[in-house]
């Protein structure tokens, strides 16, 4: 169910971004930070409970030999609050709007990780002529249910979070979470490992709303979509643990879950022509980019090298 809606105006963002620039799209200010030069240009999607400078490490990496851009869809980061969750569609839209305000030429080679990739999946559904390259990290699918042990989908049910409910984070786990997060963002620059770790300590509500309309919405519409264009793609799978699985699956019943997702990436490399599946062992799902950056630039060179230019 979604929440109420917003004034006709978007709220804005309370403080300027540590990098990049605001563009008007529509009624709306979204937070675009390019860096290189040539083309395809690769598109960061970030997942729930990332934004654009979470991928700053493999951005700077990416723009040695192409353009790279980053961006925070409405919502999240340094963009304009809307209500959440929002549909693939929207967001697709938006970014493709995104892009032609910045003037940032098609074709593009999408970089959807986990949340991030229904978005670009999305995206080559709707705009096939724009896509020339699909990067798919760790990627969430409409079909996960059905590669999943029955009785792991019933527990990840069970103990889905509920973001209202949910209390205010105590001085110890904000303590914690911060030692955490410098850790994770230790080789991005002072200014913005300081902004994102505030951004996160304040923000940690918005991965679940997001993703609060999969079975509602999300789902059904990545099926009625249509399959994507005949391009490169690659999908990385995360070959490490998954930290929330561990806090209430048996060891046994985790091993089943990953396989069922290994098995799933693997069906998504199969359904296109070009497609191919890389594991990526000891990566975890939401920081593959940080302890695998460069599994991700060869992917990316990789896809490059491949493409009808």
């Amino acid at each position: 169910m979604r929440h109420q809606p917003p004034e006709d105006r978007p709220e804005p963002t309370t403080a300027a971004p540590p990098l990049g620039r605001l563009w008007e799209v529509g009624e709306r200010r979204l937070l675009l930070h390019r860096s290189g030069a040539g083309g395809p240009s690769v598109v960061f999607l970030p997942g729930a409970g990332l934004v654009g400078l979470d991928f700053l490490n493999v951005h700077d990496r990416a723009a040695e030999f192409t353009t790279s851009v980053l961006y925070d869809r409405a919502g999240t980061g340094w963009s304009d609050r809307v209500d959440l969750p929002r549909t693939p569609a929207e967001v697709a839209g938006e970014l493709r709007g995104l892009l032609r305000a910045a003037a940032v030429p098609a074709p593009y080679l999408l970089a959807g990780h986990s949340l991030g990739a229904f978005y670009a999946r999305r995206y080559a559904q709707r705009f096939p002529e724009e896509v020339a390259g699909l990067l798919l990290l760790d990627p969430g699918h409409e079909d996960i249910l059905s590669y999943m042990p029955q009785q792991a989908a019933e527990v990840a049910e069970q103990m889905k979070p509920d973001p209202a409910r949910m209390p205010e984070l105590t001085a110890e786990q904000i303590q914690a979470a911060r030692a955490a997060f410098a850790r994770i963002y230790a080789r991005w620059p002072d200014s913005v490992r300081e902004a994102l770790i505030e951004h996160n300590l304040t923000s940690w509500r918005t991965s679940m709303r997001e993703t609060e309309n999969f079975e509602t919405e999300v789902y059904d519409e990545l099926r009625r979509g249509g399959g994507l264009p005949d391009v490169p793609l690659i999908v990385l799978t995360a070959g490490g643990g998954n930290p929330y699985w561990a806090r209430f699956m048996s060891e046994d019943l985790m091993r089943e879950a990953h396989d069922g997702v290994r098995a799933l990436h693997a069906a998504i490399a199969e359904s296109v022509p070009r497609g191919e599946q890389r594991l990526v062992e000891g990566a975890s799902h939401q920081y593959l980019h940080v302890e695998q950056p460069e599994v991700v630039l060869q992917a990316i060179r990789d896809l490059l090298g491949r493409m009808d230019r």
